[in-house]
């Protein structure tokens, strides 16, 4: 039907222009509901933009405050983690010269797979001497790698193998879990003292690769393969 053309019958011409009026009236409706629709998806969008920016301010502001204090200067976190390492090993170590320590040891001892040999070797007190020279040990190298990366190297060696050491005496720890809380992995006494070490390993073995790349790279003569890796630890 060309509802453009002039009618020639009064009635042909009365429905065409109903239709005519129906479908202008229905395109302006949907032409409405459009520019209505955008609208709102406009300021939705803007309102979404404004709050975000909002929320972003707070964090943008402690982020500024951070970088001012130096949380991005170079190495900070591989000298802190160092320094941190060379403490705990000191008060550690300090630990094992006295009875009381020797005393507390020994269901470590006695329940270490990789350690239960040192007490008929040793005995109780010989034991806990021989780890508080080891920690002194492994926390002098580590202290000497601020300066020189391969004593650093040999700390970090010691001090993984110290915490694999008492990392697996979790398993074999009598009452390390608490039955009133359904046991595992409700940990408590030394379990939950043994846990830490977990942490303490994974800090050793980052202070290990950090000071074998630094080493790498001295002995390969600043390779760029060395330094890229260097720049992305």
């Amino acid at each position: 039907m060309n509802l453009w053309r002039r009618p020639n019958h009064p009635i042909a011409s009365a429905m065409e222009r109903h239709l005519l009026m129906y479908v202008l009236s229905s395109h302006a409706r949907v032409a409405n509901a459009t520019c209505l629709g955008t609208r709102n998806a406009a300021e939705f969008f803007t309102a979404r933009g404004f709050l975000l920016q909002r929320e972003g301010k707070p964090m943008s502001f402690v982020t500024k405050i951070l970088v001012k204090l130096g949380i991005l200067e170079e190495d900070l976190d591989y000298h802190l983690l160092r320094a941190s390492m060379v403490i705990i090993y000191f008060f550690f170590g300090y630990q094992k010269w006295f009875d009381y320590e020797a005393q507390g040891l020994i269901p470590f001892f006695t329940h270490g797979p990789l350690i239960f040999w040192m007490y008929p070797v040793f005995g109780v007190k010989g034991s806990s001497y021989f780890l508080g020279v080891s920690e002194w040990l492994f926390g002098a190298l580590l202290f000497a790698g601020f300066w020189n990366k391969k004593l650093g190297i040999l700390g970090a060696l010691g001090s993984v193998a110290t915490f694999i050491t008492t990392i697996t005496i979790i398993p074999f720890m009598p009452d390390g879990w608490a039955p009133s809380a359904g046991g595992f992995p409700a940990m408590v006494g030394n379990v939950a003292f043994l846990m830490k070490d977990v942490v303490l390993l994974a800090a050793s073995v980052y202070l290990l690769r950090q000071d074998v790349l630094r080493v790498s790279q001295a002995a390969k003569g600043s390779s760029p393969a060395v330094v890229t890796q260097l720049q992305h630890t």
